[in-house]
C-alpha cells in the first residue's frame, strides 16, 4: 500500500504540474504577459511545483529530511542524471551570454545554500535572503532582457507548449493541476515516510532519491525531448534554472513557511556533492561552450556512484 502511495503521489507530481504549466502560461498570454515573463517566472516556477509542494508539506509533516533532501537530491540529479543523459543523446550546446548570467547565479545560489545549510536550520531569515536572490535574478534578468532581447534566451521559455488550452479551460487546467500536485505530494510524502519507517531507512536518503528523482520528472521529460528534438541549449538552460529555483525558491519559501533543521547526513555528504556537480557543470560548460557525450558520461557515471553511496547507507 505504501508503495502505491509513493507511485501514485509521483504520476499525480508530473500531471498536474504538465497540467498547471499548460494553464498558467494561456492564461497569462491572454491576460498580456509578456513571454519573457512566462519563462522566467510561470514556465520556471511550474516545472519546479513538484518540489516546492512536496518539501512544503514534507515540512509541514516534521519531515525535515524530506524537505531538504528533496531540494539537493533534485538538483544532483538535474546535473549529473538529466543533463548527462541529454548530453549522452546529443551534445549540449551552451549559449556563452546565458553562461554569463545564469552561471553566476548558479554559483551564487549553491553557495549561499552551503551556507546555510552548514548553520544547521533554514530559518525564516534564510528564507528571506533565498527570496531576496530569486528577486534579485528575476530583476536583472528581465532588465538584461530589454536591453538585448535577441541576446539570451529566456530560462526555460522553450518550455512553453505549442497547443494552448483556451478560455475557461486554461482556468480550470490551472486550478486542477495545482491541486493534483498538492494531492500527489501528500501521497508521496506518505508514501515516502512510511517506507522510511517500515524498513528503517532514513528519511533523508528517502528524500535524496527517490523523492528527488520523482520531483525531477517536469525537468528530466523536459530536457530529454529537447536533446531529441535538436534544441541542446534549451536543455541546459532549463537545468540551471531549475537548480536556481530549486534553492532561491523552493527552499527560501520552505523556510519562511516553517523552519526547519538540517539533517547531519545532508551536512557532512551530500551538501558538499551538490556543490562539486555545480562546479563541475560551470567547469564543462566553459569548455567548447559544450556538454559532449563523454562528457555526459562521466556526470551519468558520478550519479550512479553518488547512487551506490546512498544505497550503502541504507
Amino acid at each position: 500500500m505504501l508503495v502505491i502511495s509513493l507511485l501514485a503521489g509521483l504520476a499525480l507530481l508530473l500531471i498536474g504540474g504538465d497540467l498547471f504549466v499548460r494553464g498558467a502560461v494561456s492564461v497569462a498570454r491572454k491576460l498580456g504577459v509578456s513571454p519573457l515573463l512566462i519563462g522566467l517566472t510561470l514556465v520556471g516556477f511550474g516545472t519546479s511545483t513538484p518540489e516546492l509542494v512536496t518539501s512544503l508539506q514534507a515540512a509541514m509533516a516534521g519531515s525535515p529530511g524530506v524537505a531538504t533532501g528533496n531540494v539537493v537530491g533534485s538538483n544532483i540529479a538535474n546535473i549529473l542524471l538529466i543533463l548527462g543523459l541529454a548530453a549522452m543523446l546529443k551534445p549540449v550546446l551552451v549559449d556563452s551570454g546565458a553562461l554569463k548570467r545564469d552561471g553566476a547565479v548558479l554559483a551564487a545560489s549553491a553557495l549561499v545554500c552551503l551556507a546555510v545549510v552548514m548553520s544547521g536550520v533554514l530559518d525564516r531569515l534564510s528564507g528571506l535572503v533565498f527570496i531576496a536572490g530569486l528577486a534579485a535574478y528575476l530583476g536583472f534578468a528581465i532588465w538584461q532582457e530589454r536591453r538585448a532581447p535577441a541576446s539570451i534566451a529566456p530560462v526555460d521559455s522553450m518550455q512553453t507548449p505549442q497547443a494552448e488550452p483556451h478560455g475557461v479551460l486554461a482556468l480550470v487546467l490551472t486550478v486542477g493541476g495545482l491541486a493534483l500536485t498538492i494531492f500527489g505530494a501528500s501521497l508521496l510524502i506518505d508514501g515516502a515516510v512510511g517506507l522510511a519507517t517500515q524498513f528503517g531507512i532514513s528519511e533523508t536518503i528517502i528524500g535524496l532519491s527517490i523523492v528527488a528523482i520523482g520531483t525531477s520528472l517536469p525537468e528530466l521529460v523536459t530536457s530529454v525531448v529537447a536533446a531529441l528534438r535538436g534544441q541542446n541549449d534549451v536543455a541546459f538552460g532549463n537545468i540551471v534554472g531549475s537548480n536556481i529555483y530549486n534553492v532561491f525558491g523552493i527552499l527560501g519559501v520552505t523556510a519562511l513557511v516553517q523552519p526547519i533543521p538540517v539533517p547531519r547526513e545532508i551536512i557532512a555528504v551530500d551538501i558538499w556533492v551538490m556543490l562539486a556537480a555545480t562546479g563541475a557543470l560551470i567547469v564543462l560548460a566553459r569548455t567548447g561552450h559544450r556538454i559532449t557525450r563523454g562528457e555526459g558520461a562521466l556526470m551519468l557515471a558520478g550519479y550512479a556512484g553518488y547512487t551506490a553511496w546512498l544505497a550503502s547507507q541504507v
